[in-house]
C-alpha cells in the first residue's frame, strides 16, 4: 500500500499543531501504538518549530513574553509537510526556504542552540533522531532547510512477539 499528503502552511506557531495533528489523522490506518504516536508527533512538532524560529526567525508565540515587539518584522515563509506511507513504514518530509541553517553537523549536536535568548534546548535533532528510525537533514544557507524521517509503524507489536518466543 502507499499513500501521501502534502500540507503547505504559514510559518507561523501556531500551525505547529495543526501540522502534528494532520500527520497524526494520516496513519490512524496503521494503528499505530500510543508510543509510535507520541514518537511521530514530538518529531514532526520540533522539525516544524525548527523551521519557524530558526528558518524564518518568526518569534511570535515563542520566548519569554509570547507576543512581537513594536515593530517587527515577521517572515511569512511557508513550511511544507509532506508524508508518505509505504507499506508500514511512515516517510516524513518537512521543509522550509528560510535562512538554512550554516553548519548541520554542530546544529545536530544536542544542547547546540543559535537561540539562547528565546530559551530553546539545542534537543530538537535529537529528539527527531531518537523518536524515529531514520533522520537526514540537507540544507543550503540562504535557500532553506529539509528533515526527513522515517518510521516503522508496528515494531512494538513484534519485539513482544519475539520476546514472548524467546
Amino acid at each position: 500500500m502507499r499513500n501521501e499528503m502534502e500540507l503547505i502552511f504559514d510559518a507561523v506557531s501556531d500551525n505547529e499543531g495543526f501540522a502534528r495533528m494532520a500527520v497524526a489523522a494520516f496513519i490512524t490506518n496503521l494503528n499505530p501504538t500510543l508510543e509510535e504516536m507520541a514518537d511521530i508527533k514530538t518529531a514532526v512538532s520540533e522539525a516544524v518549530t525548527n523551521s519557524i524560529i530558526h528558518g524564518y526567525e518568526n518569534l511570535y508565540g515563542y520566548g519569554k513574553s509570547g507576543s512581537t515587539r513594536a515593530g517587527q518584522e515577521i517572515h511569512q515563509g511557508k513550511v511544507r509537510v509532506h508524508c508518505m506511507l509505504e507499506n508500514e513504514v511512515l516517510h516524513i518530509e518537512i521543509t522550509d526556504t528560510g535562512k538554512g541553517i550554516e553548519n548541520v553537523e554542530q546544529a545536530m549536536e544536542p544542547l547546540f542552540t543559535t537561540r539562547p535568548d528565546l530559551e530553546r534546548s539545542g534537543m530538537g535533532f535529537a529528539f527527531m533522531e531518537a523518536f524515529m528510525d531514520e533522520l537526514e537533514v540537507d540544507s543550503v544557507p540562504g535557500k532553506g532547510t529539509t528533515v526527513r524521517m522515517a518510521k516503522k509503524i508496528g515494531v512494538g507489536s513484534w519485539i513482544a512477539q519475539e520476546e514472548i518466543i524467546s
